[in-house]
């Protein structure tokens, strides 16, 4: 090789060897970044096609466990937890789609009215347990005292430590009796979170989802994290664990959550042979009234 051929391979050469050691510190230092923060790696998120055809298939399962529920008489409460925009509406929507809403019904009561708030802490929840054959999905639970309420001040500092105390027993009296009881907590990046509710901004018909405790939420992010730290640290208990959804991608957690639900209640298959259509009876005699006699929604398109 020539002089001149050399000295102009050098500096390609060592662009080379200074890209692999920037690459290889950067590696490096998303490595330390990701063990320091607890973050869950991304993965490359599913395509739609391949999505709605697990997601059909999970549906069907679900419908599956609804049979075997009923079947077994079983009594299944299955709470939702999160950080605001977390996805768990979407999920639950896609559990009950498919569902009979008197078997899975879905309960998200509303703050306590002034009669409520002298009530046993407990008892507006307790109205909403399951009866024999049913699952009832909590979105938001009893742990709103553990949650908003003690960031933003609705309860009082014993009433909190009380809570903290009577919860973990008042879980284990209720799987005592029977009631299995599944937790789930949605966490998603404050990134994440941020381009949620952004985009509902822009969108007017998500605005209604984004509250006044929604805003504060938003600026209130570490003091969520240390109520969330807390409330794991007291209600973590071995009879009904705390399950984690990482929901940074909402196509993801919806699968996997349906996934692990599933997989929380063993059941068989008791799905009803296709039902077989009688014919109908002969219409001989039967007289219907002029149509001009009955209203119709008008036909714009």
């Amino acid at each position: 090789m020539s002089k001149k051929h050399a000295t102009a391979a050098a500096p390609k050469d060592k662009n080379k060897k200074n890209k692999g050691e920037k690459h290889a510190k950067n590696k490096k230092a998303n490595k330390k970044s990701v063990e320091a923060t607890g973050e869950v790696k991304k993965h490359k998120e599913i395509k739609n096609k391949a999505y709605k055809k697990e997601l059909a298939k999970l549906q069907i399962e679900l419908v599956k466990l609804q049979e075997w529920i009923k079947h077994e008489g079983l009594r299944v409460v299955v709470i939702f937890e999160g950080r605001d925009a977390a996805g768990k509406g979407g999920v639950i929507k896609r559990i009950t789609e498919s569902l009979n809403p008197r078997i899975c019904p879905v309960v998200a009561l509303p703050a306590p009215t002034e009669r409520e708030k002298t009530h046993w802490y407990f008892q507006r929840y307790v109205a909403h347990l399951p009866a024999a054959g049913e699952m009832v999905l909590f979105d938001r639970s009893w742990y709103n005292r553990a949650g908003v309420e003690r960031v933003m001040g609705f309860c009082t500092e014993e009433e909190y430590r009380e809570f903290l105390r009577s919860c973990p027993e008042f879980e284990r009296m209720l799987v005592r009796c029977g009631i299995q009881l599944i937790k789930y907590w949605f966490s998603v990046s404050d990134e994440e979170q941020e381009r949620r509710f952004q985009g509902r901004i822009k969108d007017p018909t998500k605005r209604w989802k984004s509250s006044p405790m929604d805003l504060q939420s938003r600026s209130r992010w570490l003091e969520y994290s240390k109520a969330k730290d807390e409330m794991f640290a007291h209600a973590d208990i071995k009879q009904a664990p705390w399950y984690v959804v990482n929901a940074d991608m909402k196509k993801h957690a919806r699968l996997n959550c349906i996934k692990h639900l599933l997989s929380m209640i063993p059941y068989k298959d008791l799905t009803p042979p296709p039902i077989k259509l009688p014919p109908r009876h002969d219409a001989k005699g039967y007289v219907r009234p002029p149509i001009t006699d009955q209203n119709f929604v008008p036909e714009h398109h």
